[in-house]
């Protein structure tokens, strides 16, 4: 298995990385290098992630091969007496020939190393350089690629000239001490510890609002009414953003069509123009071209290539927002209606899911053989609830482990941090697989907890993950870059509190490949002893803070609404909420009849062929005998329209009604809701002379 293991890992994470691409971002839309440098930053990150585990087998295994290499005899006499007679039955010799086994996973030497320094290197050039250049670029109105290198350069230079500020000052702290030599492997050393210290700060406000939300809305999931509730707050919520979405793309269209007016064929702004208006919807097109047609050739003042590019870039964000907002409406829509069909299922004595809507049936072959309406109803109404808290509890429990072992994981004598026993007591017993297992588990809910919060976060709208390929190209970008920022910091920090990494254990141990690459971080005596041990003890207030909804509060007092279940204005929302999935449901169920209405009425009383039907000279359809049959039950099977006079009902039958002046349109419907006539439409009044 030499290296097959890391081959495997190098696979499936680029699948997950892809998959979680195609569903958030649009492969077939957005530009390739925005597309590139997103996949590249997630693919690395979730790298780290997977190999970290393999990387502390292979240092346990190496570090048991140094242990006899210095003590050629590691069992006393004494020790092997109790090892004997604690295994007297099963192998009292085996204990002693096999105490280095080497794991499933080894990865041979020299591999780790270059693997490690080739992904950090990689994703910290993407977040810190690369990314912020492609966001700019991306978010650009300019016209042209100069144009765009050019804007994103000047957007940048702040943002670059703070960073070099800070390395400079980091530099001049480490230059003034004569004790310290300054070389590379020192200057790249101060660069990553900089770096570190940056993800740390705000990997910390991430994970203590992700260890308490998690397990809690995993438990309050399992209720339906508490379900329903949020989903008509969203809605509310959505309802509001998708009104004014639509506003702002209206006031940016009439922008753009008084531009598309005023500035002629023969103009050199032309192709500027021509390039806004193909990122523009297609029904804004349709009618700024019927516009240009019907207007008289007033002359509007002429835009400059500045105010186009700042169009150019208001359409761009005026379109995505747009986009955006639909699509999350037509998610809450379809969610509110599964949430309220499942309500009333739990009621319903029949034991079968029933949707209410036929566009929630799906026609996939798992939901016709394997996941049935019987079995959706058991799992809907009675699996789910108990699945949802036994989750919920043992998030909670992980939760509560991670929380002490950030508290007490600087402590070596005794062993406080959970973690750390766990892989110590598989590390005596040379279990491998439970050290992986226990280390990948570990890491793994970890980055759930920032990784769902840096999914879940929204700044303003001015960043925001959205699936269903309707996330911008500035969002991805983002989110890469925080990914690059926050998963080495996370990574160092449990291997502390697996007291893998010395510089805060303070043990003689061999390090991992992936700490190697890091340096010692001593160099900054104030970063290594004081922020990297005593700054992640915060999370146990941040946990707090979110258990009694400290930040959904203070945003409720700025104007952000969230929902909270003892505020008046979340109860307004949801009721608003309600009224308008009640209002979409409505529509939808309008439309639905009046389609089936359409395909039952064309399916009984479809049009034939031009047979057996003859033209008189004035234009009155005469219909043949073989016919006659059928207009006759034509009239018998008419809905009889009812009008209420106060007085008395007056009935009214009929459906073929000719009449002389309705000579050259009788395929016309009039009032009432009657038809003229069957016969096709003709071409020309004198057809038939």
């Amino acid at each position: 298995m030499s290296g097959a293991a890391l081959a495997v890992v190098v696979v499936v994470v680029f699948l997950l990385a892809l998959y979680l691409l195609q569903r958030y971002g649009d492969l077939r839309r957005q530009q390739r290098m925005v597309l590139l440098g997103t996949l590249l930053s997630w693919y690395l990150c979730f790298l780290i992630v997977f190999i970290l585990p393999l990387d502390v087998s292979t240092t346990i295994y190496k570090q048991c091969i140094l242990d006899n290499a210095i003590h050629p005899t590691p069992v006393t006499p004494a020790r092997r007496t109790n090892q004997t007679d604690h295994n007297s039955s099963a192998h009292p010799t085996v204990g002693i020939l096999k105490v280095c086994e080497e794991p499933w996973s080894y990865i041979p030497d020299g591999i780790l190393p270059v693997f490690w320094r080739v992904v950090y290197w990689t994703s910290q050039f993407l977040t810190w350089l690369l990314l912020p250049f492609m966001q700019s670029y991306a978010r650009s109105g300019a016209f042209s690629r100069v144009g765009k290198i050019k804007t994103a350069l000047i957007e940048n230079a702040i943002y670059y000239g703070t960073y070099l500020l800070i390395f400079i000052s980091l530099l001049v702290y480490v230059a003034a001490h004569p004790q310290w030599k300054f070389t590379w492997r020192e200057l790249q050393t101060i660069g990553i510890t900089a770096a570190n210290t940056w993800g740390l700060f705000l990997l910390v406000l991430l994970l203590g609002y992700g260890l308490v939300e998690i397990p809690r809305s995993h438990w309050l999931s399992s209720s339906h009414g508490y379900l329903l509730a949020k989903t008509y707050f969203k809605a509310a919520k959505v309802a509001t953003e998708k009104v004014a979405a639509e506003e702002n793309l209206a006031d940016v269209m009439e922008e753009v069509a008084g531009v598309h007016e005023s500035v002629r064929n023969n103009h050199c702004l032309r192709k500027c123009v021509d390039t806004i208006i193909t990122k523009c919807p297609t029904e804004y097109k349709e009618e700024m071209g019927r516009t240009v047609e019907s207007s008289g050739g007033e002359q509007n003042v002429l835009p400059t290539k500045r105010g186009l590019i700042k169009l150019h870039k208001k359409v761009i964000s005026a379109v995505q927002s747009h986009g955006q907002t639909q699509v999350q409406w037509s998610i809450l829509l379809d969610e509110a209606f599964h949430l309220e069909d499942v309500a009333k299922s739990q009621s319903s004595p029949i034991r079968h899911f029933i949707h209410s809507s036929p566009s929630q049936r799906h026609a996939s072959w798992i939901h016709r053989f394997i996941y049935t309406p019987t079995v959706e109803w058991y799992w809907e109404c009675v699996f789910r609830q108990g699945f949802y808290r036994l989750l919920a509890v043992l998030l909670c429990l992980l939760s509560a482990a991670v929380v002490w072992s950030e508290c007490t994981f600087f402590t070596t004598h005794p062993v406080l941090s959970l973690f750390a026993v766990f892989v110590q007591m598989a590390e005596k017993n040379h279990n491998y697989i439970c050290i992986e297992m226990v280390c990948f588990v570990s890491i793994l809910f970890l980055c759930v907890c920032v990784y769902s919060t840096v999914f879940r976060i929204r700044v303003f709208n001015y960043y925001h993950l959205v699936p269903h390929h309707q996330t911008d190209a500035y969002s991805l970008q983002f989110s890469g870059m925080l990914f690059c920022r926050l998963t080495p910091p996370l990574c160092l920090n449990f291997l502390g509190l697996i007291h893998m990494d010395s510089a805060i254990s303070h043990q003689a141990r061999i390090q991992t490949s992936y700490t190697s690459i890091m340096g010692s971080m001593r160099v900054l005596y104030f970063i290594s002893d004081g922020f990297y041990i005593y700054y992640p003890m915060l999370v146990l207030l941040l946990c707090f803070a979110t258990f009694y909804s400290l930040g959904s509060r203070c945003l409720n007092l700025l104007g952000f609404h969230q929902y909270m279940t003892d505020d008046h204005l979340t109860a307004d929302l949801v009721d608003e909420g309600r009224e308008l999935i009640r209002r979409e449901r409505r529509k939808i169920q309008k439309s639905e009849d009046g389609e089936n209405r359409r395909w039952a009425w064309r399916e009984r009383y479809g049009v034939h062929g031009a047979t057996g039907r003859t033209r008189t000279r004035a234009g009155y359809t005469e219909l043949s005998d073989d016919q006659s049959s059928r207009v006759t039950e034509i009239k018998n099977s008419v809905v009889t329209f009812t009008r209420q006079d106060g007085e008395e009902a007056e009935q009214k039958r009929g459906l073929l009604r000719d009449h002389s002046s309705d000579e050259d349109s009788p395929n016309r419907r009039s009032t009432g809701a009657r038809y003229l006539s069957l016969s096709p439409p003709r071409t020309g009044i004198f057809d038939d002379v």
